[in-house]
């Protein structure tokens, strides 16, 4: 018999995109798996129309609004399969995704990890544009986390794959983390594999620019979870290879940190530069765009960020 597969979808506030990413699970040609929807105490009625959408297929799981991550456990403790998807409950997959990947990880010792291609779009998954990456291939745990944080690329949380065993002992979702809890997560799976296979026909669909989303959330608490996770995954990272290769990967990884949370929050922007220059350092530069890139060259890049946001305020003042 082949192996269960359980998708874990955690829900918060989803309604007008569940059912396309329901379907999108249904039409799966593995016809061996499960759905355990968690609905983490949504106020829009998911959780009611996710009940009416559910059937033998699928369970639905409820509980007071805790957050991702607490979702995430929650599903995975309810989940039977051999193998676990996570997907977001507005994203899809492509009907073929998981199949492809059971066939790849088949052709695999034990402890593997399937990924695939992905591409983000806003309305239309037909919208997207599949732009091949440098950690689209087969790589080390090592080599995965150094190629992605140098620049090589990302992976959102649904294309991968990943055998319950490597689940278990990279260890549960961090519910202190909300902002890139993945990167904790992820980077634990990772090193807790054997390797990372890349499976280039699989594809998989993030749905962009949703308001409210967990990713565009930048309070305190947000940029604390983000210093949080950022100094998590580089301690392991350096744990398994305290090396020249991984200590740049780890400097851009705070880096960019660094660019995205100033002027937010000084105090953590200052502790990842700390990091930065314990590291050794890195040549990573801030993007933006013209006027920006002009100005920092002038002022550096610091006060042509402060002077970038009150421009951006001035405009939507007399906008």
């Amino acid at each position: 018999m082949d192996p269960l597969v359980s998708v874990v979808i955690p829900c918060f506030n989803a309604a007008p995109w569940l059912e396309a990413t329901l379907d999108s699970v249904r039409a799966q040609t593995w016809r061996r798996h499960e759905i355990i929807l968690v609905d983490d105490g949504s106020s829009d009625g998911s959780g009611k129309l996710a009940e009416r959408l559910a059937g033998a297929d699928m369970r639905v799981l409820h509980q007071k609004n805790s957050g991702q991550c607490a979702a995430l456990n929650l599903g995975l403790a309810g989940a039977q399969g051999e193998f676990i998807e996570y997907l977001d409950a507005d994203d899809l997959l492509a009907p073929d995704k998981i199949a492809l990947q059971m066939a790849r990880l088949r052709e695999l010792p034990p402890g593997w990890l399937a990924t695939c291609a992905w591409s983000r779009f806003d309305t239309n998954p037909a919208e997207a544009v599949f732009k091949p990456e440098a950690i689209w291939r087969d790589l080390s745990p090592v080599e995965w986390l150094v190629a992605s944080w140098s620049g090589g690329g990302m992976m959102h949380g649904a294309a991968w794959l990943s055998p319950r065993a490597v689940i278990e002992t990279a260890g549960p979702w961090n519910e202190s983390l909300t902002l890139i809890n993945d990167l904790d997560y992820f980077t634990r799976l990772l090193l807790s594999s054997e390797g990372i296979a890349f499976c280039p026909g699989a594809r998989t669909y993030y749905r962009s620019n949703v308001a409210g989303s967990l990713s565009r959330r930048t309070g305190r608490r947000s940029w604390e979870s983000a210093f949080k996770a950022t100094d998590l995954s580089t301690t392991r990272l350096l744990a398994r290879e305290d090396s020249p290769r991984v200590r740049l990967a780890s400097a851009i990884n705070y880096q960019r940190l660094v660019y995205s949370a100033y002027p937010d929050v000084r105090d953590l922007v200052a502790k990842a530069e700390t990091r930065i220059a314990e590291l050794g350092g890195c040549g990573l530069e801030p993007g933006g765009g013209a006027v920006f890139q002009n100005l920092r060259r002038v002022v550096g890049w610091k006060l042509a960020r402060r002077a970038q946001i009150v421009g951006r305020k001035a405009r939507g003042q007399t906008s």
